[in-house]
């Protein structure tokens, strides 16, 4: 009987079991859905412009240049569309981007801290990442952050190898910057490149007449790379190029008194970074007279960089300070190694507990919506999403089921007691933590995904809005209506709302109003429109929509 509660694996668990844990996080809630607001429905529909016919060269949003971020994530986005769109829906097609740049990402980070820290420091990576929890739902969206987190992580890994390796390492870490400007433009430049600056100049690790020499390699690899797109769009369509590099230098230049926005981004990395910030601070105490170690240098220089132009350019969103997990994963790994017994039996228990209760609320939920017990809880999920009836999924409950099985083993198999002490609780809690993390967002998407796809889904209104188009819906003004909305109403309904200063716009027989807030009132678009068609999402009291005909 003991046997069978034995682990099938090396703890922390590496290779195939470390792989296979990535894949149960990945993959559940990454398909199954429509695409959702925001930034869901917002990227996918860039993506879907490509395969619709669009310019593969300037990124569209339904029929309008979308000049946010470069287009390295969309053309993965497509070819991804293009290749599993027989399989999947299209919509789910295109988010395996994201999956694909998460595998990357955790092999990246994991293959840094492998070379900084030793061998199982890499495990140790990889799982931090896997469970920080502002990373879970970005990860799913179709998002192009992650695309500029796997360069990120990759341009360390190889400035990592530079020592050892200096061709591979300067064609790694020059490819990656390029590929991050690709993906997001100056801002990634603005995290890469001080780091090839100060890591020769704050440690003789990176001083070495190899690793100089792969930086030297690098520079003109990332240069390249990064020049080919803008050239070639300054070359075909100069009048885009200017517009988006007047974007790009804007997105980068310092805001006036950003750094009294300090405590709003302390605020949000509080839990936002859970486990990584804690064990990284616990790293940085202990460790203090040790910042010369190769893997301190990079974690202490890159977390500099990333928090002063992120304090310094952004607001304290969630999406952007994605790039100070990397940082903070890094510098947390250490502290596996040297935190002590009760703070480590404290995070692997509260681990333990956090998790065990979000799965048992989750599955109070689901039986809530399939069953109506407990009566209250059921009314609310009524009134919540309006109109949704919850169909019962053996493939779903079963993988639920056996998910929470396989929790529940893990607590029970893991290894209590070791001559390690201190360091294999802490190993303890944080595989317990990423196994809590894949529990979580595994139940959510097995149990819940219906009824969260119900809501912000525009499937439904884009239909309606369709049937009261009829034959008009070639040529629709659009006023005031959102970015994911329009994305929607293009894949939905093939419908592509035009600007009112867009030429040939004062031919459309249709005029499509979006009203936002609570107590929006309906207000007259004057002329000659005549109201046919008024609709919102279920559930949502924040949009209505309303068309117009003259």
């Amino acid at each position: 009987m003991s046997a069978f509660f034995r682990l099938p694996f090396s703890f922390p668990p590496a290779g195939a079991p470390l792989l296979a844990l990535c894949l149960l996080y990945l993959l559940p809630g990454m398909v199954g859905h429509d695409p959702w607001k925001p930034d869901d429905a917002i990227h996918f529909g860039v993506a879907y412009s490509l395969l619709s016919g669009g310019d593969w060269l300037t990124p569209h949003l339904a029929g309008q240049p979308f000049l946010n971020n470069p287009p390295l994530y969309y053309w993965v986005a497509a070819l991804c569309g293009k290749l599993f769109g027989g399989l999947l829906p299209l919509h789910d097609a295109i988010r395996l981007a994201s999956a694909l740049f998460g595998i990357i990402l955790f092999a990246a980070i994991g293959g840094t801290a492998h070379r900084l820290f030793g061998e199982k420091a890499g495990s140790m990576a990889t799982l931090v990442m896997l469970g920080s929890l502002g990373l879970v739902v970005h990860l799913h969206d179709t998002q192009p952050q992650i695309a500029l987190l796997a360069a990120i992580a990759t341009t360390w890994y190889g400035l990592a190898l530079l020592p050892q390796k200096p061709l591979a390492g300067g064609v790694i870490t020059g490819a990656a910057i390029g590929a991050g400007f690709l993906a997001d433009g100056l801002t990634a430049l603005a995290f890469s490149l001080p780091l090839l600056l100060l890591l020769p100049l704050l440690s003789a690790h990176w001083r070495t007449r190899g690793s100089l020499m792969g930086l030297l390699l690098a520079l003109p690899i990332a240069a390249v790379i990064c020049a080919s797109w803008p050239l070639l769009l300054m070359q075909t369509q100069p009048a885009i190029f200017e517009l988006w590099w007047k974007r790009e230098t804007g997105s980068v230049q310092l805001l006036a008194g950003r750094w009294s926005a300090l405590p709003a981004f302390l605020e949000l990395l509080s839990w936002y970074t859970w486990p990584a910030l804690p064990l990284a601070i616990w790293t940085l105490w202990r460790e203090r007279r040790k910042l010369s170690q190769p893997g301190m240098v990079l974690g202490v220089a890159a977390l500099f960089v990333t928090l002063s132009f992120i304090v310094a350019t952004r607001e304290a969103r969630s999406l952007h300070v994605l790039p100070l997990l990397l940082p903070l994963v890094l510098l947390a790994v250490p502290a596996v190694a040297i935190l002590r017994r009760g703070a480590a039996n404290a995070l692997d228990w509260f681990g333990i507990m956090t998790f065990s209760f979000i799965g048992a609320l989750v599955w109070l939920g689901w039986v809530a919506m399939m069953f109506g017990w407990p009566e209250r809880l059921a009314r609310k999920a009524a009134k919540l999403e309006p109109g949704f009836v919850m169909q019962f999924s053996p493939l779903a409950v079963t993988f639920a089921a056996v998910l929470t099985l396989a929790w529940l083993w893990l607590i029970f198999s893991s290894p209590r007691n070791s001559p390690h002490g201190s360091q294999q609780g802490a190993a303890r809690g944080v595989m317990h933590w990423a196994a809590g993390v894949v529990l979580m967002w595994g139940l959510v998407a097995a149990l819940w995904l219906p009824w969260i796809d119900h809501g912000k889904s525009y499937r439904s209104l884009s239909l309606a809005l369709a049937q009261a188009a009829t034959k008009d819906s070639s040529c629709v003004i659009g006023r005031s209506v959102g970015q994911a909305q329009r994305a929607s109403f293009h894949y939905f309904a093939n419908i592509v709302t035009r600007d009112e200063q867009t030429r040939g716009s004062a031919e459309c027989s249709l005029l499509l109003v979006q009203s936002t807030g609570r107590d929006a009132k309906e207000i007259s678009p004057g002329g000659n429109w005549r109201k046919i068609w008024e609709g919102s999402r279920p559930g949502d009291r924040n949009e209505r929509y309303r068309l117009y005909r003259r």
